[in-house]
């Protein structure tokens, strides 16, 4: 959050949405292990160091990861009213920026802040249903109903002009101080949210649902996009007034979305269809081919470099699977997305103390833009969290479609990373690729390790860290921050959004020439009071995204048994149902060397990504060799690093043969 020119006080803007295998440069072989896939060096036991260390950070991380993933998720839920731990007086539904009061004073609701964050928990909860989670969805959706109708400083809902206000006090009640106003942004994510929700609501058969209730208040939205778009405000940083990028991908990506969701419910929205086309071109204009990267903000003359961590949140909050490395959507893996998160990177390596010394093409710590000064200029959590979140996007993308390209323009990413790259298109069957994939996967997990480094003891994410020590700044566990952490972890564990562009051309088809229409419409106040009870999903219709490891190995061994390959490793796993409380972690240990022989340091951390109070599961994949006869417990590590074993006697397990290459094992802690 940063004081816009009319403000006071600092505000807070939220950006928020796999395991994908690590990377260890240029091995050959990748294997599951834990959290993320560890690399078999076969026949060279001399392991390099940087391999070593390439395989210390993967297990930090995915330690990292064990615990704070609940307690990412426990502190975002606390910030949302009425019923969250920091939100007295709060009302049902809203989301707070953070619990901070003063210096700075965060205890506002946001339009943009709350729609990221609950896309964040839609996401989640499309992909694993949870009661607890629909029934926060549903409380934001009322409140959302009920934002609307409110008169502010910008305007009314009469011709839709209140609908860019930024913020609101707790009890959603109008803010009328001095703040950067409007800020086109919020409607466009407000919309996207809820139409992530409805395409939920649909696929499970209360469509009846997403009709009648959600669709009018996203109707209003996409209404105030469409008349609003080509009008200048106030970007994600609430201080420089004129045309945002971040903000003109949104109001695309909304439009297309909306479009599609109205066909679906059994209606149109002609201003959708007639205006995205424009949008899209118009986001064009905001790629600088001299410099080689998005600018973040045009239209504007405020002597900044433009460089700006908007364009990587842009980038992963437009992600679309099925559209690839599409440049004009700016899709993390597109060569245009790839060159700006280099330059806007780089642009925080010699600023930084604490980034001092650190190499190009290794993670460091990012802010906002190099010209920040809000409480000194610092990185933010957030940021470093997306500068990971789209080589995991970029990731699963280059291996679920067998192929890594680089061009011109991309080439001096690549190359930071992997110095003998060259431009060209190389198949995952190529050791090239293999380097390539590699490199970035440690790279993104290099962002994450950053964070883990700056982050509190107890798991807390505040808004910003020192630029030269690393301590924490500003507001206290910040929502935002929660919420860029848990989509930037479900990425790296292949957990990703459903597309939004569909079959429709006019979301990648630029057209000719760009015109500045808009297209004004009718608002309509919507009452939402309650939803229907018991909306769980029905049979298979709930559809759960899960990563997929391709081969792109030369190297690996096999022999072959009757008709199917014999393989030389089988990842099995491991799941323990077990209560824990707030800090804990849950840890497997064996005999074994990949179970740590004994050695509780060395135990492996299991992941918490679909723990809930009814169903308590920790799991964990680990590779272990055929035919191996193993011995191993669980154990819970406390937050004051103290271990508890569970009961005698030790477990025992013997992987299968043949011709699985994958094997289950569910236990309850005993």
């Amino acid at each position: 959050m940063e004081v816009s020119q009319n403000a006071t006080s600092a505000l807070l803007t939220i950006s928020a949405s796999q395991l994908i295998q690590p990377i260890m440069h240029g091995l050959a072989s990748l294997l599951l292990l834990g959290s993320c896939a560890f690399q078999a060096v076969l026949g060279r036991p001399d392991v390099s160091r940087a391999r070593r260390e390439g395989v210390l950070l993967q297990r930090a991380v995915t330690d990292f990861i064990a615990t704070e993933e609940q307690i990412a998720l426990e502190q975002l839920l606390c910030n949302i009213g009425a019923s969250g731990c920091h939100s007295q007086g709060v009302a049902s539904g809203l989301v707070i920026a953070s619990p901070s009061k003063a210096e700075p004073d965060y205890f506002y609701t946001w339009t943009r802040d709350a729609a990221l964050v609950l896309k964040a928990v839609v996401e989640r909860f499309a992909h694993e249903y949870d009661g607890s989670l629909q029934q926060q969805i549903v409380n934001y959706i009322v409140s959302q109903a009920k934002l609307q109708t409110v008169s502010n400083p910008s305007g009314s809902l009469s011709d839709g002009r209140g609908l860019g206000e930024a913020k609101y006090l707790v009890d959603g009640s109008a803010f009328t101080g001095g703040w950067g106003r409007p800020q086109r942004d919020g409607p466009a994510l407000r919309a996207i949210t809820l139409i992530g929700y409805s395409k939920w609501l649909v696929a499970n058969g209360y469509t009846s649902t997403a009709t009648n209730l959600v669709w009018p208040i996203i109707r209003n939205d996409l209404t105030y996009v469409a008349q609003y778009w080509n009008q200048t405000g106030f970007d994600l940083w609430e201080e420089v007034n004129g045309s945002s990028f971040f903000t003109v991908a949104a109001q695309h990506r909304s439009l297309i979305e909306g479009s599609a969701l109205a066909k679906t419910l059994g209606t149109s929205c002609s201003a959708c269809d007639a205006i995205a086309p424009q949008v899209l071109c118009f986001l064009q204009t905001f790629w600088s081919p001299s410099s080689g990267y998005a600018l973040a903000n045009i239209n504007v003359n405020n002597g900044r470099s433009a460089k700006d961590a908007n364009v990587i949140l842009a980038s992963i909050h437009n992600f679309d699977p099925a559209l690839g490395c599409d440049a004009a959507t700016f899709q993390p893996c597109s060569d245009r997305a790839l060159s700006s998160h280099k330059v806007v990177v780089d642009s925080f390596r010699s600023i930084y103390n604490i980034n001092s010394g650190i190499p190009a093409g290794s993670p460091v710590a990012v802010g906002r833009y190099p010209e920040d000064t809000y409480y000194n200029g610092n990185p933010w959590y957030l940021n470093t969290l997306a500068a990971a979140e789209q080589l995991y996007d970029a990731l699963y993308v280059w291996q679920t479609s067998g192929s890594i390209t680089v061009t011109s323009t991309s080439l001096a990413f690549f190359k930071a990373l992997v110095p003998s790259v060259t431009a060209g298109t190389y198949p995952s069957t190529s050791d090239t690729f293999t380097t390539i994939y590699n490199a970035v996967f440690l790279y993104a997990d290099g962002f994450v390790d950053k964070v883990s480094q700056y982050a509190q003891t107890n798991g807390s994410l505040a808004e910003q860290y020192d630029r030269n020590t690393g301590a924490p700044l500003s507001a206290r566990d910040l929502t935002w921050s929660y919420a860029s952490f848990l989509t930037a972890i479900a990425r790296r564990a292949g957990v990703v959004p459903a597309g939004w562009a569909g079959s429709n051309q006019a979301a990648t088809s630029v057209p000719g020439s760009c015109f500045a229409t808009s297209q004004g419409g009718s608002y309509s106040t919507v009452s939402v009071t309650s939803f229907p009870a018991n909306q769980t999903p029905q049979s298979s219709a709930t559809v759960t995204n899960t990563f997929t490891t391709p081969t792109v190995t030369t190297s690996r061994a096999s022999t072959t048994t009757g008709s199917c390959p014999q393989g030389t490793a089988v990842a099995v796993s491991f799941t323990v149902r077990k209560t824990t409380i707030y800090g804990q972690t849950v840890k497997i240990v064996g005999n074994n060397d990949k179970l740590g022989n004994w050695d509780t340091s060395k135990a492996i951390a299991l992941s918490a990504s679909q723990y809930t109070s009814s169903n308590p599961i920790w799991s964990g994949t680990i590779t272990l060799t055929p035919g191996q006869s193993l011995q191993y417990k669980y154990i819970v590590v406390n937050t004051d690093n103290s271990v508890t074993w569970e009961a005698d006697p030790n477990r025992s397990y013997s992987v299968p043969t043949g011709c699985t290459s994958t094997a289950t094992k569910t236990d309850t802690w005993q």
